[in-house]
C-alpha cells in the first residue's frame, strides 16, 4: 500500500509540472521539458530503489542527475557572464537596440529595422511577440490600452510593421497619449544600441542607421523615431 501511494504521488507531481509546462510561453517550453524529464528519471530511479528493486548504483546516478539538475541553471548563468566581462570595453557594434515599457521590451535591428518583443507584465509574461496568434495580439494590445500608453505605441510599432497597412485593433486604433516616461542616459544607450565608450561620432552613426530604418517616411512608426531623436538628442546634451 505505500508502494502504490508512493506511485501515485509521483504521478500526480509529473502531471502538475507537465501542466504547467505547457502554460509556459513557446520558446521556454523545451527546458521546461527537459527538466521535466530528468525529474521523472530521478523519481523513477528512486522508487525503484526505496522498492528494492535497483542497487545502490542507480541510486548514485539519480544523485548525479539531481546534481546536474540543480547545476545547469548556475552554468547557464555564468556563460553570459562570462561573455560579458570579455567583451566589457570593447567597442559596442550597433547592431541592436533595446527600449522598453512597463509592459513590453523590444529589441531592433540595426541593419533590417526589425523588432522582436518579450512582453514583460500581464497575462502573457514572458511571452515573445512573434510566438503570438493575432488573436493573443489583440488581447495584448487592449490590455496595453487600457494600462499602459508608451506600451501600447511600442506594441503598434511592432504590428505596423508585422501587419502594413491593416487597421489592427476592430474597434479602430486608439490613439494613445504622448510618452510620459523620462529617458535617462542608460536608455538612451541601450536606444542606440551603444555603449557608455561611445563617441559622438558613434551617437550620430547609429542614430542615423536607425533613423533611416524607422523613420515615418520610411514606413517607419512616429514612436519608435520620436524615441530614437529623444535618445540622440540627450546623449549629445
Amino acid at each position: 500500500m505505500p508502494r502504490l501511494i508512493l506511485l501515485l504521488a509521483i504521478v500526480a507531481v509529473v502531471y502538475i509540472l507537465l501542466r504547467r509546462a505547457q502554460t509556459m510561453p513557446p520558446h521556454k517550453r523545451r527546458a521546461e521539458y527537459i527538466k521535466l524529464g530528468l525529474g521523472i528519471v530521478v523519481a523513477a530511479t528512486l522508487f525503484l530503489a526505496a522498492t528494492g528493486r535497483m542497487n545502490w548504483i542507480g541510486a548514485a546516478f539519480a544523485g548525479l542527475l539531481v546534481a546536474a539538475r540543480q547545476g545547469l541553471p548556475l552554468l547557464l548563468r555564468v556563460f553570459p557572464m562570462l561573455k560579458h566581462l570579455r567583451n566589457k570595453g570593447a567597442p559596442a557594434t550597433g547592431q541592436n537596440s533595446t527600449v522598453a515599457t512597463a509592459l513590453l521590451r523590444m529589441d531592433m535591428d540595426h541593419d533590417s529595422g526589425a523588432l522582436q518583443g518579450e512582453i514583460l507584465k500581464g497575462t502573457f509574461k514572458g511571452w515573445r511577440l512573434t510566438d503570438m496568434d493575432r488573436q493573443q495580439l489583440q488581447q495584448f494590445f487592449a490590455y496595453c490600452s487600457s494600462e499602459d500608453a508608451d506600451s501600447l505605441q511600442l506594441l503598434d510599432s511592432y504590428l505596423q510593421q508585422q501587419f502594413p497597412g491593416e487597421n489592427f485593433c476592430s474597434g479602430g486604433q486608439q490613439s494613445a497619449p504622448e510618452s510620459s516616461n523620462a529617458m535617462g542616459r542608460s536608455e538612451a544607450l541601450a536606444m542606440l544600441g551603444l555603449s557608455e565608450e561611445a563617441t559622438e561620432e558613434d551617437i550620430i552613426a547609429a542614430h542615423r542607421k536607425l533613423i533611416q530604418k524607422l523613420h515615418p517616411d520610411r514606413g517607419g512608426n512616429d514612436y519608435l523615431a520620436a524615441q530614437i531623436n529623444q535618445a540622440k538628442d540627450l546623449l549629445l546634451g
